[in-house]
């Protein structure tokens, strides 16, 4: 089986910081990964590196078996991931559906925008509730449920989902959390960016640790245990 992505000796960084050192794994289609660690060992930029917004320094990214190494965030757009960012990345000054219609007018086409709508307030009824209420004065758990809704509507071959729990009410994070079992169940595949160990260890099917810019360690999330915990914990701030 092709996986959907793969990252293959993947080594890069911003500028003279090098944050990834010979990165290798593989989502194999409709599975679910997390990827797990402290603060600041490079989970984001495996995230940005999988979805084109950072290029490697050395090593190969696939997607669907075709070397994307380089390619423009678009591209792989076209190919089937979606990111949802690290933080609430929507246009606050715009309403709810402002929002959702710029980004389903570029992904979906003019015509594609009313039931591209539809789906996504039936996906997040609370947003059909907010509709014309400015991004800008949502809560933060809307907000990631807003920036959710406009990368999840075409149902992507790979969901990048980079710290969506971060900051929020644990009943907000379930919530989430349901959605992304959801799209499991439908076929998508996710890579979980998370420090919420629990949460995807409970949701995935597969763990990646990463430390210091490295895959330190790989396997079923059964097996994860305090070897997980106690790695990111003993990044934390005494």
């Amino acid at each position: 089986m092709t996986p959907v992505l793969e990252l293959r000796g993947v080594s890069a960084g911003y500028g003279p910081f090098h944050a990834l050192f010979d990165v290798s794994f593989a989502v194999q289609p409709g599975q679910a990964v997390a990827l797990l660690g402290a603060n600041g060992v490079g989970k984001t930029t495996v995230a940005r590196v999988a979805s084109g917004l950072v290029s490697p320094h050395r090593g190969a990214v696939l997607v669907d078996g075709k070397d994307l190494t380089g390619a423009p965030p678009h591209k792989f757009a076209r190919a089937g991931i979606a990111h949802a960012v690290e933080g609430r990345s929507v246009f606050a000054s715009l309403s709810v559906e402002d929002n959702l219609r710029l980004s389903f007018r570029r992904s979906c086409g003019a015509r594609g925008v009313a039931a591209a709508l539809d789906s996504a307030y039936e996906q997040f009824p609370v947003l059909a509730r907010r509709r014309t209420q400015l991004a800008g004065h949502l809560s933060g758990g809307e907000q990631r449920m807003l920036s959710m809704a406009r990368v999840l509507v075409e149902a992507p071959a790979l969901l990048i989902a980079d710290e969506l729990s971060l900051g929020l009410a644990p009943i907000i994070v379930d919530e989430i959390y349901k959605q992304l079992a959801r799209l499991r169940d439908q076929g998508t595949a996710l890579l979980i960016v998370e420090q919420q160990v629990s949460h995807a260890l409970g949701l995935c099917d597969h763990a990646l640790l990463l430390d210091h810019g490295a895959i330190v360690w790989e396997g079923p999330p059964a097996d994860a245990g305090d070897r997980v915990a106690t790695r990111i914990f003993d990044h934390e701030p005494g």
